[in-house]
């Protein structure tokens, strides 16, 4: 699909400028974020947490060597699926400031 297409151009770009970052030592990279797209369906938005944290499992192995521990990802409708996921940060805006 176009949405495979275009996650793989994203994630072959990051891998070349995470590689980057490493040579800066006032850079200190700690985690990745997302925002799922606004649907319903829970297993879309299941799934691009899911391949967020198999990212951030990937560049730890193979660029950070462990220094990403943070995932920001889930906001108010879909924080709870973010959490299953292994969010570490959350953005629950909407439901405060009602």
């Amino acid at each position: 699909t176009v949405f495979d297409l275009i996650q793989s151009f994203i994630v072959e770009e990051l891998y070349k400028e995470a590689e980057e970052f490493n040579k800066y030592s006032n850079l200190n990279v700690i985690g990745l974020m997302t925002m799922a797209p606004l649907t319903e369906d829970e297993e879309i938005v299941r799934g691009v947490f899911k391949r967020l944290r198999e990212l951030k499992d990937e560049l730890n192995e193979n660029v950070f060597y462990g220094k990403l521990t943070e995932l920001s990802m889930g906001m108010t409708n879909d924080y709870k699926v973010a959490l299953e996921e292994g969010a570490t940060m959350i953005r629950i805006g909407s439901k405060i400031f009602k």
